[in-house]
């Protein structure tokens, strides 16, 4: 799997199939058992402590529910990774503060706290949070969910926007299909932690596997089976009966 400077990438699939453990090797909260992590040209395998913590301050994260500190305002929020890995003066951290969160549209919410907001707008903050420091490398992790579809139309195209505006690469991990394909230049399909499939947008709407196409589609009927695996109902009500007896 490659992913190229600039690029907006998708990482679908069901649920387990080892989107977000991707994520986790990519960061480095894994090691693998086999094979290599390469981002920027280091092999994330090798690294120490302090290598690995250098390539994050790389990278941005935007986690499924925002994760947000609840004691700190969202000025605060957005300041802390400026504060903690930058000497930057306090003006300046401000400046560039007010601009991340101007850039999601929420300048004026700087002094609300995090239980004030709405899903959405929580989302937007964690968002500019997690560009404070321009990063390289963007991961996302279900940025969509929860999210009514105004709020996910805004994240999307902010997604898009931040991506083509600071020159980063972002990694999205997602099951909302239709949102996805808008805003993504390459999709990879995970199912039971190998690559099922890879193409374009336009190249995943038309594929032709079965599992890939009831996933695209939202079909019930297919590979990937509504019901948890089990016996016939009718034996098992007759089974029951006879217990009974």
């Amino acid at each position: 799997m490659t992913i190229a400077q600039g690029q907006v990438v998708a990482l679908m699939g069901i649920s387990g199939s080892g989107k977000t453990t991707l994520l986790r090797l990519i960061g480095g909260v894994m090691r693998p058992t086999s094979g290599e992590v390469w981002v920027n040209g280091v092999c994330t395998n090798d690294l120490d402590q302090a290598g690995l913590y250098q390539l994050r301050r790389q990278m941005g994260m935007l986690f499924q529910f925002g994760a947000l500190f609840t004691d700190l305002s969202v000025f605060d929020n957005v300041a802390f990774q400026l504060r903690e890995h930058t000497q930057l003066p306090e003006a300046m951290i401000r400046d560039l503060v007010m601009m991340k969160l101007h850039a999601v549209g929420l300048r004026g919410a700087h002094q609300l706290m995090p239980a004030a907001l709405s899903g959405g707008m929580a989302r937007r903050v964690a968002l500019a949070r997690a560009i404070a420091l321009d990063p390289m490398l963007m991961l996302y992790d279900e940025p969509f969910t929860g999210l009514d579809p105004i709020s996910l139309g805004a994240i999307a195209q902010l997604v898009r926007q931040f991506n083509d505006t600071l020159g980063t690469t972002s990694l999205l991990v997602t099951h909302d299909v239709a949102e996805a394909l808008d805003v993504v230049d390459d999709v990879y399909y995970l199912a039971d932690g190998k690559m099922l499939a890879h193409g374009s947008p336009q190249t995943m709407r038309a594929h032709t596997n079965p599992m890939v196409r009831q996933f695209v589609y939202g079909e019930i009927d297919g590979p990937v089976a509504a019901q948890y695996p089990v016996g016939d109902f009718a034996t098992a009500l007759k089974l029951r009966k006879q217990c009974a007896a």
